[in-house]
């Protein structure tokens, strides 16, 4: 009984392994891929030109609520590992009053269980994980977001 459910099932058993296989040529098949670069891979490009980092004098504003404030300085030469936060020099206590810096907020003093810490809790010492530098560059594509206050 064993051998005749084998070989009945043994066509569809060879069709199933047929179908990848047929997706796979299939996928192969070269496409036309939309892309953002003017020049394409084949040829060398010219170095992009460098956007100047960019401060209005009223500061930037916030897209959303709890939007974590943006950089407006240079950080591409900032080093943070495990042992060395440069942006903490200027931004933590007593940093802050020497260099005239934003103290960083007293949420990144809390652990994940709500427990108020001498340093900067783990989850927040990474700074570039949430905040980034502003620049005014040409958008790579249209975008017509506004944020809550003006979309009323």
């Amino acid at each position: 009984m064993i051998a005749r459910l084998v070989t009945k099932s043994a066509p569809v058993a060879l069709l199933l392994l047929a179908l990848p296989l047929a997706a796979m040529t299939q996928a192969q098949e070269p496409r036309a891929v939309k892309t953002l670069r003017e020049t394409p891979l084949t040829e060398m490009a010219p170095a992009p030109d460098v956007a100047r980092q960019s401060t209005p004098s009223e500061g930037f504003g916030r897209a959303y609520r709890q939007q974590p404030p943006l950089i407006p300085h240079k950080t591409d030469t900032y080093q943070i590992t495990l042992d060395n936060n440069q942006c903490m020099s200027c931004h933590d206590w007593p940093g802050n009053t020497r260099f005239n810096a934003p103290k960083i907020s007293e949420t990144h003093y809390v652990d994940r269980q709500g427990v108020r810490l001498d340093k900067v809790s783990g989850t927040r010492y990474f700074c570039s994980q949430c905040h980034v530098p502003q620049v005014d560059a040409k958008p790579l594509v249209g975008n017509s977001f506004q944020n809550a206050t003006q979309a009323k």
